[in-house]
């Protein structure tokens, strides 16, 4: 297979990372992806960060055996927990995680260096994205808030329910976010419910508070890294997108297309019964 026509390869804990496969073909409509999701062992968000470390090193074997031309890293847990080795598992693929992109659309929107951040308990507990924006702004303020209830009211498709709203208001009316202007949603399932916390801010606080999650940012990250690397398929035509998950179930099958907003195939690959598996450390 030509350099240029290999895919891009996303994985996730989940399906979460579909809202990052929607901006990458809408922003790149030639590229083609392949998607892992570790549907098997969702949510990372409350496990130790050695555990996560020793799922994404077997996904990132796999999607390195598969040939991709980047890897993006579609899960805010793992982004956080990234290290050398597992850099070195992909093989001098180009990576992408999500964290840098959203925090760098943060600053470019909070003009008062005021900013919150909710995520999972391991993303929050990490504290990457403080230490992310405090590199590029040392004088700003960032407050972190764990919202683990989030994941599954989204997983089991609740978003529309009015216990939703009302979740949402449990976390946000913590009293450190009052002075925010913008807030980062720290896991790439949050976007799925990007409008019903735009609209607690609106109904709430008098001054407008911008909401980023890494959808798009980290896919013109993603674009920026191919142009630069001459990676970029000029072909006219994509070819398939390929969509795996380590379990299946129909609950699945409705999440997916909620995420993704087309019709798609879903398949099972265990990466542990395929021999893929790595012994916790």
């Amino acid at each position: 297979m030509h350099q240029l026509n290999r895919a891009i390869g996303v994985f996730d804990s989940g399906l979460g990372g579909l809202t990052i496969v929607k901006a990458i073909k809408e922003l790149l409509p030639k590229e083609s992806v392949l998607y892992y999701g570790d549907t098997a062992h969702l949510p990372y968000g409350d496990k130790s960060p050695e555990v996560v470390r020793s799922y994404i090193r077997r996904i990132a074997r796999f999607l390195a055996s598969e040939g991709v031309k980047a890897i993006v890293v579609a899960c805010n847990t793992a982004s956080a927990v990234l290290d050398e080795e597992f850099y070195s598992v992909c093989q001098n693929i180009p990576v992408v995680e999500v964290i840098t992109p959203a925090v760098q659309e943060a600053l470019r929107y909070s003009a008062r260096r005021n900013i919150g951040v909710i995520g999972t308990k391991t993303t929050i507990q990490s504290h990457i994205y403080l230490k992310k924006i405090l590199e590029k702004a040392p004088n700003a303020l960032v407050v972190e808030k764990a919202t683990p209830l989030l994941v599954p009211l989204i997983e089991e498709g609740w978003q529309n329910q009015p216990f939703c709203s009302h979740v949402i208001e449990a976390y946000l009316s913590d009293t450190g976010f009052r002075h925010i202007d913008t807030l980062i949603l720290g896991c790439t399932h949050y976007p799925v419910i990007q409008k019903e916390i735009e609209s607690y801010f609106a109904q709430n606080f008098e001054f407008q508070v911008k909401v980023v999650n890494s959808s798009y940012p980290a896919a013109y990250y993603l674009a920026n890294l191919l142009e630069e690397q001459h990676l970029l398929n000029s072909d006219s035509a994509s070819l398939p997108d390929r969509f795996y998950v380590s379990d299946l179930n129909t609950n699945f099958l409705h999440i997916a297309s909620s995420f993704l907003d087309v019709h798609f195939q879903l398949e099972k690959l265990s990466l542990e019964t395929a021999g893929w598996i790595e012994p916790l450390k």
